[in-house]
Formats: C-alpha cells, structure tokens, sequence
C-alpha cells in the first residue's frame, strides 16, 4: 500500500483521478483509490482536503475531471452510468432536495427508483428514533432528522456501494451510536465509504482510512494500525 492509493480491492478501481473546479487549479491530483468488497473505508482530512470533491465526482456530479482507469467490478466504469448508478447511493452532507415529500413518499420513490424493497426499514426508523416524522414534509424537518432521513433510506436500501458524506453531522449521541452500528455491520450487504471530520467514526467502524491533504491520500491505515493518536499525528504533519 502507498500513499497514493488505498490497498487491493475488486469492486472499484480508480487511478489517476485529477478533478477541478477551476482549469489549472486541481482540487483532486492524481488520486488512486481502490475498494473492496464488503468493507467500511473511511476518508478523514481538514476541511478543503477533497473529501466531498471526491464523493461528488463518484456520484457523477461534476463533470470537470480526468481519470485514466476506471473499473467497477471490472468492467470500465463511467460515473453516470445507469447500471453504476443502480448500485450506489449516497447521502450527501448537505441535500435539500425532494423537499415536498414526506419521508415515507422519499423512501417510495427511491425504493421503485432502485426497483427494490426496503425491508427493513420500520426497524431503522426504531433505532434512529424517527417515528414521529414519517409522515412530516423533508422541508419541515430539522437538520438533524432530515439527515435521520436520508441515513435511514441508505441503510435500508443496501446498495453494493454505500457512500456517505459526514453521516455524523447533526445526529443526537443515541443516533450516532446507532449510525456506527450500522456502518460496522454493514460488510454483510457490501462497501461503505463515507467522509468524516470525526475521528471517533472512523476509528470505531474501519477495516482501512485514508487520511487526505491538499487532494491526494496523505497516509493509509488498516486492521490494527487504525488507532486515534496516529491518524491525529498525521493530520498535525
């Protein structure tokens, strides 16, 4: 493992991503990343690291990039793809979007959207303490329990690529704690990859972390290495 890129991995395959906002001035920079099947990788830096760039380009939503491979379960892989689509979700830090649904209607649309069932979702409304918002307006909900929403359908959802971008962000301590359980005992549906600032997060669920600085990984942890006080000397560097 280097630092440049984040160990073996068969699912997804990126190398050489280079992603901007503005020409000549790269946000991402020859950015290599692979994950795994059914494993939580974390991404952790300061703010302005590249985090979120990264997420929003693997969900296909900025189109000002470069990148010289892309596999997803190996075959070559575009962002936008229908197929890829289908099998990832993501829940973004901010998202203000399908404001004039309820929740159970959110979850409808996504459920037929993804042609799935969303099985077990009564029992993740349970344990994010969100029953008496179902059927509250998205617009309506504070920022907290609009997180709650988003959380809920994902893990309900079980995609083969789960992305989430600092799921932590706004939730209460007993949903948080619920969060990491989902997270550590997400292996059994696939792969978790999801951005935090918190080093609690990624400590307690991560089977590898990729510490980022300035658009490229800094550093990599897995197993046994991933421990608070090493990543944090990292982040000091």
């Amino acid at each position: 493992m280097t630092n440049n890129t984040m160990g073996n991995g068969e699912l997804l395959v990126l190398k050489d991503l280079n992603v901007w906002y503005t020409k000549g001035k790269p946000v991402l920079e020859h950015f290599s990343v692979e994950l795994g099947n059914n494993e939580a990788v974390g991404l952790i830096g300061l703010n302005g690291a590249g985090k979120t760039t990264f997420i929003k380009t693997l969900s296909g939503l900025l189109n000002t990039f470069q990148v010289k491979a892309a596999w997803w379960q190996g075959k070559p892989l575009l962002f936008r793809d229908r197929k890829f689509k289908k099998e990832r979700y993501v829940v973004f830090a901010e998202d203000h979007s399908f404001q004039f649904f309820t929740f159970r209607e959110y979850a409808s649309y996504v459920a037929a959207s993804y042609g799935r069932k969303l099985s077990d979702i009564d029992e993740l409304i349970h344990g994010f303490h969100f029953e008496e918002y179902t059927d509250v307006l998205l617009k309506e909900l504070s920022t907290g329990n609009l997180k709650k929403a988003y959380l809920i359908t994902a893990f309900a959802l079980k995609p083969k690529l789960l992305i989430l971008d600092e799921p932590v962000n706004g939730l209460d301590f007993q949903s948080t704690e619920y969060l990491y359980q989902q997270i550590s005992s997400y292996r059994q549906y696939g792969t978790i990859l999801f951005s935090s600032h918190i080093l609690e997060s990624i400590c307690l669920t991560c089977d590898r972390v990729a510490v980022l600085e300035q658009g490229q990984i800094k550093r990599c942890f897995a197993g046994q290495e991933i421990k608070a006080e090493k990543i944090r000397e990292v982040l000091k560097e």
